[in-house]
């Protein structure tokens, strides 16, 4: 797994000076009830990584070339300083950003591919239920930038993005929106609902167990389609070209001339393809 000891950091209460391109624009400010805000240049075709275990990842339109991201904590019995939040230039020649929120007592690490932890997450949360901090991001995105938003018990909500966007959470449902690129995304418990202003060339999967999946494509969308559910029922306004046996809960086939093949699999839920 990837490791980023150098670039930009910063942390929570601490005052920071920042190096290009993020000099101008970096802010950490307060700690426990203060929200933390930070705002800094990312040009179009770099990605924007969110990290979060515990509470709601939203993604707006922005404006300009800079990110603004708020991230505020909610709790009731726990100690919101126990909660850190980290900011970090990553990937090639430092141009993408990689923001986590990370819980002191987990002995977390987070980097792109997500969290390493040494203890299972279940464990963690059965033996921290005091500890009920939640943080909530709220990103504002510029156009052209890629977004890669998880958490482990929060929705995600993506609207306005216009690039690619992957979106995974484990309890949480999913909306995820961009007008200019492919969308990917996956949970366990809630529904999926997704739109998709362009396909690439490859492969895309929406997921979930306990929900419902709706995805908008294009009309003139061309791809390979593997849609199953087991407790649910499949629809499509696309015309598409069976193959073997059809049945309610599962459809192998091809929309328009074929292409990427887009997997959608629920256990309990239905599955819609809409033309967007």
């Amino acid at each position: 797994m990837r490791r980023f000891s150098t670039g930009l950091l910063l942390l929570l209460g601490t005052a920071t000076t920042a190096c290009a391109p993020f000099a101008a624009s970096a802010q950490s400010r307060g700690r426990g009830d203060e929200p933390f805000r930070w705002s800094g240049e990312v040009t179009a075709g770099h990605w924007v990584y969110l990290r979060n275990l515990n509470g709601r990842v939203r993604v707006e339109p922005g404006t300009g070339s800079k990110v603004e991201i708020t991230a505020e904590k909610r709790w009731r019995r726990g100690d919101p300083d126990d909660v850190e939040i980290t900011v970090k230039q990553v990937g090639s020649g430092r141009g993408d950003v990689l923001v986590c929120a990370v819980w002191r007592d987990t002995s977390t690490r987070c980097d792109e591919d997500g969290y390493s932890v040494r203890s299972h997450f279940d464990d963690w949360f059965r033996d921290n239920r005091r500890n009920d901090v939640s943080v909530e991001f709220t990103v504002r995105l510029p156009q052209g930038v890629r977004v890669d938003a998880r958490s482990v018990n929060g929705e995600i909500e993506i609207d306005g993005a216009t690039s690619e966007v992957i979106a995974h959470t484990t309890n949480g449902h999913i909306d995820a929106r961009s007008s200019g690129g492919p969308v990917r995304a996956t949970t366990t418990n809630g529904d999926v609902t997704v739109r998709a202003g362009v396909l690439d060339t490859h492969d895309m999967e929406y997921r979930t167990t306990n929900g419902s999946i709706t995805v908008e494509l294009p009309a003139s969308a061309n791809a390979e389609l593997d849609m199953h559910t087991t407790n649910g029922s499949i629809s499509s306004d696309f015309p598409v070209t069976m193959e073997g046996t059809f049945s309610r809960r599962n459809m192998r086939g091809t929309l328009g001339k074929g292409g990427p093949r887009i997997m959608l699999s629920t256990t309990n839920g239905s599955i819609r393809l809409r033309k967007a």
